[in-house]
């Protein structure tokens, strides 16, 4: 078992620990009653982030670098045989998505080609399985996976002017005009995507892996440019050693993949090429060597971050059980690389979420179970002192708690005004914010670049959809703002006034939505930015790219929301809850003291009892306190701690 599938599988217990143990812990809050809206949602938010935790890794390269013999060498080895297809030329035509999704059977999900000639993107497809072709995926037989894959390398030869719709032929390109056949016809992908849903143990544990087709496809399909490669948590590049860093690697690595973080590997791949039984091992290292010092230099990176490998040899190594071959390969240092850096990156990311939502969560917790003990407390004490008391004083103790009740009721009513002011805001939040105000701006761009002649023109459309969706972001979050202080100044008047135990109200922003929509209109511009005037098939193409830019920003707004919907209803949640404990310990204490009134004999048995109240309080504080450091202790465990635990 590779360094690499060991980490991932350590990564999967890990979460499953902490799953349970976050389960254990919201069934104790829901057992002592101590559950609110907002700590509901805290929980089942956790647990979907746990459930639906993805980690990608997309592989890009010009054809003809082995990428696809890469992972087949890293991911699949254990069946003995190549599952991806790989030849000479080109074998990826489209963008391919390797995932498991338990809701499907196995399977290869092919969207065709002539959908890039509508106004959607291949993530607004993803929704209508009636537009896929569908394939049956074997997998207990190797061949007939291997017959599967062969799928998405089909390709198809259609006139020019069908490929100059789909965007996929620029005559001012002369290595495009070379590629027209006689008929005047052009070859193309069959498919413009490929989802490949496959039980394989990596992908059951979360892990998703991204074939991309050759650099050009980057450059002419959205999806990539825009979506996949950006959300990778990781992007290995891959090079081939007796080329090193060619002119289009180096365009594409600066528009669209760039970047010194953990998640951005180069590989220079095939360095069996270099293997000379006429040179003696150490002048091949030195060549490898040069080679990788040479394409450090060049892309800007540490030699660290360049691997050379023979993903081919590695493959051999692996099937023939071959130890000295794949040493050789080097491909365990790239696995290693990845384990030791990709999983805890990622665990780390999940992991301080995961914390700061236990805090909020023990907080508001305690915070309700510490009302109800002092409420026990204060009646305790209350009835104590009525040991020995006339029934004046009694009389006199009923009227200060009808009191309260009075006052208390009188801010229950000010609330009332505080929550129409809250709808009010919370319509005009979703007014700014919903898809009707996004669906007229698109509809306006879309227009707008249509008529548009000129290059600026196009650009100018763009930029305003941008701007107008920023100012419709920014219009919501002053109304968010407005709420959460409005909400803030009534959790201290109930504080202040009548005791409560409440901490600041839940916080919200949706500044991380503006800094998604940014990072969209970077990803555009650095697309369609350099040059000033834009050929016919460019501007097509940026259409397009429009189109999956629109469908990106839908995406995003539909999220903020959702967001912002369960905020609302939450964000008033911890006050609610403790607004009904206050008013049924008044009602409590009352009662309480209008028995003690007509029956004195039974203080001392409401004594007993507020006394087993106050036990039972305690032991139920020990036993959320202990699950809530176990809870705390599965999120924190370093990967291979959990594996013995499970």
């Amino acid at each position: 078992m590779s360094n690499l599938v060991q980490k991932f599988q350590e990564y999967g217990s890990w979460r499953d620990n902490v799953r349970q143990a976050l389960e254990r812990y919201r069934d104790c809050v829901q057992e002592f009653e101590l559950s609110d809206a907002a700590s509901e949602q805290r929980i089942q938010h956790a647990l979907t982030r746990l459930n639906e935790d993805k980690l990608s890794i997309a592989f890009v390269a010009e054809f003809s670098r082995g990428k696809s013999e890469l992972i087949n060498a890293i991911f699949f080895a254990d069946y003995g045989q190549r599952i991806l297809p790989t030849s000479a030329g080109r074998t990826t035509m489209c963008p391919t998505e390797l995932l498991y999704d338990e809701t499907f059977p196995p399977s290869i999900r092919l969207l065709p080609i002539e959908t890039r000639a509508e106004a959607q993107s291949t993530s607004d497809y993803k929704s209508q399985s009636q537009v896929w072709t569908v394939l049956p995926l074997d997998t207990a037989s190797g061949d007939g996976m291997l017959e599967a894959f062969k799928q998405v390398g089909l390709t198809k030869r259609v006139p020019v002017a069908e490929a100059a719709q789909y965007g996929l032929y620029d005559e001012d390109d002369p290595d495009m005009a070379l590629a027209v056949d006689e008929d005047g016809t052009v070859e193309i992908s069959r498919w413009r995507h490929a989802i490949v849903n496959f039980p394989h143990p990596l992908l059951k544990q979360g892990l998703v892996i991204v074939d991309t087709p050759g650099l050009n496809a980057i450059g002419t399909e959205p999806e990539l440019t825009l979506n996949l490669i950006p959300n990778a948590h990781a992007v290995l590049f891959i090079l081939a050693a007796d080329t090193g860093v060619t002119k289009s690697d180096i365009e594409i690595w600066r528009d669209h993949i760039g970047g010194t973080g953990a998640g951005r590997l180069v590989v220079l791949n095939k360095i069996d090429s270099m293997w000379d039984e006429l040179r003696s091992e150490d002048e091949v290292e030195r060549q490898i060597a040069m080679q990788v010092a040479s394409v450090a230099q060049t892309l800007e990176l540490t030699e660290r971050q360049i691997f050379p490998v023979s993903a081919q040899k590695g493959l051999v190594g692996k099937i023939n059980d071959d130890a000295p071959l794949l040493e050789k390969s080097r491909l365990p240092v790239l696995e290693n690389a990845l384990s030791s850096r990709l999983i805890p990156a990622k665990q780390d990311i999940i992991r301080s979420q995961l914390l700061a939502e236990v805090a909020e969560l023990a907080a508001s917790s305690h915070a309700l179970l510490s009302s109800r003990s002092r409420n026990v407390v204060e009646q305790l004490m209350e009835l104590k002192s009525l040991r020995g008391k006339n029934q004046n004083i009694l009389e006199h103790m009923m009227k200060r708690i009808d009191m309260e009740k009075r006052e208390f009721d009188g801010s229950l009513f000010k609330l009332q005004a505080t929550r129409a002011v809250f709808a009010r805001l919370s319509t005009e939040v979703f007014t700014s914010l919903g898809m009707g105000v996004l669906k007229q701006n698109v509809r306006v761009t879309r227009d707008a670049m249509e008529n548009s002649k000129f290059t600026a023109g196009l650009r100018q459309a763009v930029r305003e959809f941008f701007e107008q969706v920023q100012d419709s972001l920014k219009q919501s979050s002053q109304k968010t703002e407005e709420i959460g202080e409005m909400m803030s100044v009534m959790y201290r008047k109930f504080s202040t006034e009548h005791g409560l135990a409440l901490a600041t109200p839940m916080p919200f922003t949706l500044e991380k939505y503006m800094k998604e929509v940014a990072m969209i209109e970077r990803l555009y511009h650095k697309q369609f930015g350099a040059a000033a005037v834009l050929t016919t098939p460019q501007v097509v193409l940026m259409q397009k790219f429009f189109d999956s830019i629109a469908s990106r920003v839908k995406q995003t707004l539909l999220q903020a929301n959702r967001d912002v919907e369960a905020w609302l209803k939450v964000v008033m949640a911890p006050l609610e809850a403790q607004i009904g404990e206050h008013k049924l310990q008044l009602k409590r204490r009352k009662k309480s003291i209008e028995k003690i009134h007509v029956a004195t004999d039974s203080l001392e048995e409401k004594l007993l009892s507020f006394e087993q109240m106050q036990m039972d309080m305690d032991m139920q504080r020990a036993q959320l306190t202990r699950l809530e450091n176990d809870l705390k202790a599965a999120v924190s465990a370093p990967l291979g701690t959990m594996r013995a635990a499970a």
